[in-house]
């Protein structure tokens, strides 16, 4: 019986030998180390793999997988990387099975990341088998070890000697240089790091795509339809009440009862009415699924809807509080994040509407969520949600006017990402303190990126264009800045003499 050739392993071999090298040849003095060695990666994978070729979702997933290499290029990220490896691990196990559930897959890459240890022991061990049945009798890798013992440890000895006794020879060893025993271990490290994952994507584990992707029945208790028409009756009711207090004081701008500030109406129901809105969601989802009684009910439907569309309504009150607090003390990463939050929550209420109106499966619904999920944490690579928040702040500040003061201390504390905003501010405020302050700010985080950029594993590409844009706005930076009389710190900058209170009313209602 013919026997497969060997080819494929030993290009694959190749291959990963050939990324190691890399990765260990950039890892000395390259700013573009990871992006160039998950290019690599994705080279080698295409070449050593031609069902990968032939697969479109495969190619899709490679597709994306060079997306992060972009992203990683322009500024690399724990958030790029992680991506990465879930783009291009799907890519090397879609050949062997189509995508069924998001649940699933996340199951079979779990077990590829933890069956990744074992790959290599496990080929080296069966490559020595297959080497073992096809050897000559006679000629076994023992046997040739044993052989070799008594003339290596023999030869080694009588050169020891030879050294001692001739210092011709001895000079020769002394001028011999051994590496550093330190650099070698990082070196080994290094190639075992790269090796273990590379390999498991040109050689997965069979394992990895084994499973049907089934999962075990929750045997989940049916609710009568009399107790949801009830149930659901009650939230409606009780939702209604919220929704009209929210629309009477939080969109209309009404005044608020004594003793209630604007501020604590806004900031306390934010993020506890995106947890009703979850619970909701999770209610829809185990009592209603498709099938069910309850699902085949007018009535039911009818109910469900409203409710649906009523969790929306509290989902739009908590981003409209979160952007009421934003107008009124500025822009946050955690804030901004929150309101991208808010936005996913709405898009899996609206899925969820449409699965119990079309009849769609579960695996259509947990699909679905799962490439909101992906398409927003994509987004949120490829865009800094640290300048997006430190822009929304100084565009702010600029269009109040000089009423307004930014909060200094929180554009400090974003470093390189406000840099370009915090140039933008400079360049339009007229109060010499200000600015001064601002100029302080603009150019220690400027100095802060030029010296980051100067290191081999700190330089990105995104810093790059911002100090070139700074520097087109304010020039190069100063060694030290003007200092403010009685020395400065970002909270202590006195506002111009005509300045308003910093924070703007949360709505057009009277604040208390």
């Amino acid at each position: 019986m013919p026997h497969r050739s060997p080819t494929p392993l030993l290009a694959k071999i190749a291959a990963t030998a050939a990324v190691i090298c890399l990765v260990e040849a950039l890892v000395i003095d390259a700013a573009a180390f990871l992006w160039t060695a998950a290019l690599g990666w994705i080279v080698a994978l295409i070449a050593t793999r031609p069902a990968l070729r032939r697969s479109r979702a495969a190619l899709v997933a490679l597709a994306a997988a060079t997306l992060f290499v972009a992203a990683m290029f322009d500024d690399p990220g724990p958030l790029a990387v992680l991506l990465f490896l879930v783009a291009i691990v799907l890519a090397a196990l879609l050949p062997r099975r189509r995508f069924d559930t998001a649940i699933a897959w996340g199951l079979r890459l779990a077990w590829s990341g933890l069956s990744a240890l074992l790959l290599p022991i496990r080929d080296v061990a069966l490559t020595a088998r297959v080497r073992t049945r096809r050897a000559r009798p006679g000629i076994r890798p023992g046997a040739v070890a044993a052989m070799l013992v008594l003339p290596v440890a023999g030869g080694a000895l009588f050169l020891t000697l030879f050294a001692q006794a001739n210092p011709l020879i001895e000079s020769v060893f002394a001028g011999m240089v051994l590496p550093d025993i330190g650099v070698v271990l990082c070196r080994g490290v290094i190639a075992i790091i790269v090796l273990l994952p590379v390999w498991a994507t040109l050689r997965p584990d069979p394992r990895s795509t084994a499973w049907d992707g089934a999962l075990p029945a929750l045997a989940l208790p049916q609710t009568g339809i009399a107790t949801l028409i009830l149930s659901l009756a009650t939230f409606n009711t009780i939702f209604a009440i919220q929704n009209a207090l929210d629309l009477a004081f939080l969109w209309s701008g009404a005044p608020l009862p004594a003793g209630v500030t604007m501020a604590d109406y806004a900031h306390r129901g934010a993020y506890a009415l995106i947890v009703t809105a979850l619970l909701a969601g999770l209610f829809v989802l185990v009592t209603l699924r498709p099938g069910s009684p309850g699902a085949a009910s007018v009535a039911v439907r009818r109910l469900v809807t409203l409710w649906i569309v009523q969790t929306l309504l509290l989902v739009a009150s908590s981003a409209l509080r979160t952007l009421d607090y934003v107008d009124a003390y500025s822009m946050t990463v955690l804030r901004l994040s929150a309101l991208i939050w808010m936005a996913l929550v709405a898009t899996g209420l609206v899925l969820i509407l449409w699965r119990l109106l079309a009849g769609r499966s579960s695996a259509w619904l947990v699909n679905a969520n799962a490439l909101a999920a992906a398409l927003v944490l994509t987004g949120c690579t490829l865009v800094d949600l640290r300048a997006t928040a430190a822009a929304w702040n100084v565009r702010t500040a600029i269009a109040r006017g000089p009423r307004a003061q930014p909060d200094l201390c929180y554009l400090e504390r974003l470093g390189a990402s406000a840099l370009v905003p915090l140039a933008q501010l400079e360049r339009r405020t007229r109060d010499p303190a200000l600015r001064n302050a601002i100029a302080m700010i603009r150019s220690n985080a400027q100095v802060r990126a030029m010296n980051r950029q100067a290191s081999w594993n700190g330089w990105s590409w995104r810093t790059a264009r911002r100090l070139n844009q700074v520097k087109a706005l304010t020039g190069a930076p100063q060694a030290a800045q003007r200092p403010a009389p009685d020395g400065w710190f970002c909270n202590t900058v006195a506002a111009p003499a005509t300045a308003a209170p910093a924070t703007a009313p949360l709505t057009k209602a009277a604040q208390r």
